[in-house]
């Protein structure tokens, strides 16, 4: 797996409820990542199950 360079990240903003952020945060906590890291891993892992490999994972 590549990291991508910040500069190449696209950034938008993500409203979530006080609930969902908290949950985040205690997973994201338990694993030693931020929730901003915690959130791109699990919409990459989502994206991973679906079987269809991003466009980064079919170079190489």
């Amino acid at each position: 797996m590549t990291v991508e360079p910040m500069s190449e990240k696209k950034q938008f903003p993500l409203r979530l409820s006080p609930e969902l952020w908290a949950e985040l945060n205690r997973w994201a906590q338990d694993d030693f990542r931020s929730v901003n890291a915690q959130i791109e891993y699990i919409l990459r892992e989502a994206v991973r199950g679906r079987g269809r490999p991003s466009p980064k994972e079919g170079k190489g």
